[in-house]
């Protein structure tokens, strides 16, 4: 991409207020925009695609990936919709606005790579049938049986500076719908977003790390959430966990920050898939320790307990400096758990 392509994106994308101030932005008004409603029913695989009517979409994708090398290893894999106004449009009218995210996670070292699209020009974008997601040459894609879930296989790729990876994902258990249905509200006033995952991915390929080759293995965890308005005017950013537990249990849960105690809530996942919605404040999250990253300072270490489970671990991020230095910056990365369920997941954290 030319470097006046860059700033003619970065201008435009400016113009959205959910990129332009960060995930703060994300609980300014959405006028013109579709609103989340409790009762509607998800249906796949037409939402598995993109829904423009709303202003913020993503698909997500955090693998936690062992090496033959016997080395831990996280992977990240992103794409964001913005919308400046409601629907799709042709070539350069489109009011979609897409962006990349991928990161590869050490003990040593986290690199990170960002990709920036204008929709409509087919540089970035979502199909269906069969599934696939991608920007520039970064692709999700399914490869799903006839008749299958398009998400129960799909094949991941991404590459950045001093790193790539290809990842064969396989899903062994149905998707997770968050909330009442997929309905997941986000605060007391009522914001709320569709939210569902497939957590349930086991994963084999390669990382490549300075030229040199890593076969690795492990889980991974797939999020798709769309909204318009899926913070409160008060809710500064949000500590959001994807945990899997040895005991084939897992556990989405966050925490959305204002200037009280904030908002808390989640999934809890048997290990057959049966899912159940937490209550708003049934999960305890604490941070524990804390770490200067490129100068702010963020936790990375949790205490995440839920009495009703039986739930009572800790959290330590792989790498501390797991900072995702984008044009909207977060930390993202693997941890380990330890306590009442041991295990591996990952820790968005964002308005830091």
């Amino acid at each position: 991409m030319s470097v006046r392509m860059v700033l003619a994106l970065l201008l435009l994308m400016m113009s959205a207020p959910a990129f332009a101030q960060g995930f703060a932005g994300l609980g300014s008004t959405a006028e013109g925009f579709a609103m989340p409603e409790p009762g509607r029913v998800l249906v796949f695989p037409r939402d598995h695609g993109a829904h423009p009517d709303y202003r913020v979409e993503w698909w997500y994708l955090t693998a936690n990936l062992t090496g033959e090398d016997g080395a831990d290893y996280g992977a990240q894999w992103t794409l964001f919709r913005f919308a400046v106004a409601p629907g799709f449009g042709e070539g350069w009218q489109s009011p979609q606005l897409w962006m990349g995210h991928a990161a590869v996670t050490t003990p040593a070292q986290h690199r990170s790579a960002e990709r920036l699209a204008r929709g409509g020009i087919g540089q970035a974008g979502v199909s269906l049938t069969p599934f696939a997601a991608s920007i520039d040459s970064w692709r999700m894609a399914s490869r799903a049986a006839p008749a299958a879930d398009e998400m129960s296989a799909v094949d991941v790729s991404a590459a950045g500076e001093g790193f790539a990876y290809r990842l064969a994902l396989v899903a062994d258990a149905p998707l997770i719908r968050h909330g009442d249905r997929g309905y997941s509200q986000k605060s007391a006033q009522g914001q709320a977003s569709y939210y569902y995952s497939q957590p349930f991915y086991r994963v084999t390929g390669s990382l490549t790390l300075d030229g040199r080759d890593i076969a690795v293995t492990g889980n991974a965890w797939f999020d798709h959430e769309w909204s318009s308005q899926p913070l409160s005017a008060d809710q500064s950013g949000w500590d959001w966990f994807s945990l899997h537990f040895a005991s084939g249990e897992k556990l989405m849960g966050f925490r959305l920050r204002d200037a009280g105690e904030g908002f808390v809530s989640g999934t809890w996942i048997a290990s057959d898939g049966t899912a159940e919605a937490l209550q708003p404040g049934e999960l305890v999250v604490q941070p524990l320790h804390w770490a200067e990253v490129k100068g702010r300072r963020v936790p990375v270490g949790w205490r995440l307990s839920l009495p009703a489970k039986g739930l009572d671990v800790t959290t330590r991020a792989l790498n501390d400096a797991a900072w995702m230095d984008t044009q909207v910056s977060y930390w993202e990365g693997p941890v380990r758990v330890q306590g009442s369920h041991a295990g591996r997941g990952y820790v968005e954290m964002t308005g830091y």
